[in-house]
């Protein structure tokens, strides 16, 4: 048996408890480059914890479909992580509120394909799920002594649909 789970759009506004969502839409906090760049300053708050620094590294994620089987998420205590997609493609992103260690009821967000996201120190978080090839994404996370993993494996599955 399992349980359903319907995307949304991710916005701001809805994927706030959780995290950043990075774009570069409305107007430009700055313009840079002889007033032919806009820059979005500052739009993560990327967290490494006392003991740890930022790391860039770049991963290549098998495309997934829908409906998606979610049976596990995870979460990094020690830091925060974020992906930024090397394409334009949507890709699914999944989290949960936290009930006293464990996850509760997920919520699963579809991008709009020129969206990165910033997961908070902590928040429970499905894996990197790209809708489509290619499935390249730089990712921004806490680099230092301890694992910063920690993974949580649903007894009954969840299945994800589009709305």
């Amino acid at each position: 048996m399992t349980q359903v789970l319907f995307t949304q759009p991710l916005t701001a506004q809805a994927f706030a408890p959780f995290g950043d969502v990075l774009d570069a839409t409305g107007t430009p906090d700055k313009l840079i480059n002889q007033g032919l760049c806009g820059r979005f300053h500052d739009r993560a708050a990327l967290d490494f914890g006392p003991d740890g620094r930022a790391g860039i590294s770049i991963f290549n994620a098998q495309p997934r479909a829908l409906p998606y089987a979610l049976d596990m998420v995870e979460r990094h205590p020690d830091g925060s992580q974020a992906f930024v997609p090397i394409h334009q493609n949507p890709f699914l992103v999944i989290v949960a509120p936290d009930h006293d260690g464990t996850p509760g009821t997920p919520r699963a967000f579809v991008t709009n394909g020129a969206q990165a996201i910033n997961f908070h120190r902590n928040v429970w978080h499905g894996v990197l799920t790209p809708l489509a090839a290619p499935g390249l994404f730089a990712v921004i996370d806490r680099i230092g002594p301890t694992p910063n993993l920690e993974e949580h494996w649903f007894t009954t599955p969840w299945e994800v649909h589009t709305a």
